[in-house]
């Protein structure tokens, strides 16, 4: 398997999302008790060519990710009650753990791969980096959904940046835009 210029391979789990109600709240709690850092944000967005369970969506969602080692850690605060593959995932059982990433490098192949296994496509769009993302979902199998991210050089190169900084992180600077900017808690 291809290695990632930030440690995981490609068709391993490079990510572990949870969603929140709190996102500020959240990323000073990872990194108070985990050492997380430091996060990278998205500022609340809509899904800019969302589709969930088939239909045309429009929640509206701040993201912030940080690594800790090689292994990314999500954050996901959605903002009002449109329906969404998080929002119907916290009403069922609260916040908290929500999907895996997997890098993905023929997303076409992999949502079929997994299709043929019993799997449905709960939500796809684009990401704010500009790669394309499916999450995968087959209830009762795993306590949450696959999210497959396709590995663009550019979401290899964002994620990287990422990876880079918190290597060595002296703890300045918690909250930056994916451009780098520092920032003020969200």
């Amino acid at each position: 398997m291809r290695r990632l210029a930030f440690g995981q391979v490609v068709g391993g789990i490079i990510q572990a999302a949870y969603t929140t109600p709190d996102i500020t709240a959240s990323m000073r709690d990872f990194t108070a008790r985990l050492g997380v850092g430091p996060w990278f944000v998205s500022d609340p967005f809509q899904p800019p060519e969302g589709i969930h369970r088939g239909k045309p969506t429009e929640f509206t969602i701040t993201l912030a990710i940080a690594f800790s080692g090689h292994l990314m850690i999500e954050l996901i605060q959605q903002h009002d009650e449109f329906d969404s593959v998080y929002r119907e995932t916290f009403l069922e059982r609260g916040h908290g753990f929500h999907h895996w990433a997997v890098a993905s490098d023929d997303l076409e192949a992999d949502i079929a791969r997994y299709k043929a296994n019993g799997y449905v496509v709960a939500f796809s769009d684009r990401s704010p980096r500009g790669m394309r993302v499916a999450y995968i979902d087959k209830p009762g199998e795993l306590p949450g959904m696959i999210e497959l991210v396709e590995m663009t050089p550019a979401a290899e190169a964002a994620y990287t940046r990422c990876y880079e900084a918190a290597q060595n992180w002296d703890g300045k600077d918690p909250y930056r835009g994916f451009d780098g900017s520092v920032r003020s808690a969200t």
